[in-house]
């Protein structure tokens, strides 16, 4: 990765850490930190997302907690963990140029089966959430089973 692709995404990540909080002091933020890139694990690589996710391509990332079980599909993700999809133009072959926006899974308690057990995310470019919990995530995630899926994950 490039340190201008670093300064470029710092930069965006910036005005995710800036959101204001509700008046009872909730975050209201994206589920990811803001130095995400030094900890995630790239688990699928740049790849044409075929109609989902706005036609963008997608990387996908998973935080340390979410790493093995999305690796080896052995283990339920635990609760707090975070699967992180990096969108880019459809016509970024590689994945390359700036993030168009982000789309967050966080792991969930057992008994959130209404959303598949995750806390659904849209963070758009600049960092802001534009969306949770939406039934066209969920609604395409329900689907996401073995062997190309897994607790609702659907890329491998």
């Amino acid at each position: 990765m490039t340190l201008a692709r670093n300064i470029e995404r710092l930069g965006v990540l910036a005005g995710v850490f800036a959101i204001c909080c509700t008046a009872d002091g909730e975050d209201q933020g994206a589920a990811f930190p803001e130095d995400y890139a030094d900890t995630y694990t790239e688990v699928r690589n740049c790849r044409a997302n075929g109609g989902s996710h706005d036609f963008n391509r997608i990387r996908v990332l998973a935080d340390p907690a979410a790493l093995q079980a999305y690796r080896d599909r052995d283990i339920a993700f635990p609760v707090d963990s975070v699967v992180l999809k990096e969108e880019y133009d459809p016509n970024d072959i590689d994945c390359t140029g700036p993030i168009t926006q982000w789309a967050v899974m966080k792991r969930l308690p057992d008994g959130n089966d209404d959303k598949l057990n995750w806390h659904w995310q849209q963070v758009d470019g600049s960092g802001v959430v534009v969306g949770e919990n939406q039934s066209r995530c969920i609604g395409c995630h329900a689907a996401c089973v073995p062997p190309d899926g897994y607790e609702g994950t659907c890329t491998v």
